[in-house]
């Protein structure tokens, strides 16, 4: 009769010891503790970014359409997608249409050419002076106000939380032509 194979015999299976388990779940709290902050921070920057490239693209679709139609096109701020708001900041949301009269307000019978929803996520959305309340395109893709003056101004978005120092800004030229830049820590207070 043949040897039975040298095969080694099994070692006894053991669990963790309560030493070993305790460890093993300090290791996993602190790697939560340190990752879970830089997590939020990163989803909370692509939130802002979100937010400012969607005026950015919103820019350039109302100039286009502007001169498309060779007629006056407006952004302008909104909470309900129907009227423009005069208070309270882009965040709540804009619209973009024809303003076949020109008075940066739509009017009845006027074109909504896109919705923008509310930002949301804890974002302050300002613009300074010039494009605070509007912003509106002649039939040439200009900037303009309702007047005829160049507006040329500044669209700053901010975390409302403390540390939200890392703004973004939307900078439109007297051109018409926008682009993206960083806030100075100063404007994000």
């Amino acid at each position: 009769m043949p040897a039975p194979p040298d095969f080694p015999l099994p070692r006894r299976s053991r669990g963790l010891t309560l030493v070993e388990l305790t460890a093993t779940v300090a290791i996993g709290a602190i790697v939560l503790a340190i990752g879970i902050p830089s997590f939020r921070r990163a989803i909370e920057s692509r939130h802002l970014d979100r937010a400012v490239m969607t005026m950015f693209s919103t820019l350039g679709l109302a100039r286009s359409e502007a001169i498309k139609r060779n007629a006056p096109v407006v952004l302008c701020k909104s909470s309900d997608g129907a009227a423009c708001a005069s208070d309270g900041g882009w965040e709540q949301g804009w619209i973009t249409f024809h303003d076949a009269n020109n008075n940066a307000d739509l009017d009845a019978g006027e074109t909504v050419i896109q919705k923008a929803e509310a930002v949301g996520g804890g974002i302050h959305f300002s613009g300074n002076l010039k494009v605070a309340r509007y912003i509106s395109f002649s039939g040439l893709g200009a900037p303009r106000t309702v007047g005829g003056a160049f507006q040329a101004g500044t669209l700053t978005a901010c975390r409302t939380k403390p540390g939200g120092a890392n703004g973004r800004q939307v900078i439109l030229s007297a051109t018409g032509r926008a682009r993206l830049g960083k806030a100075p820590p100063a404007d994000c207070q």
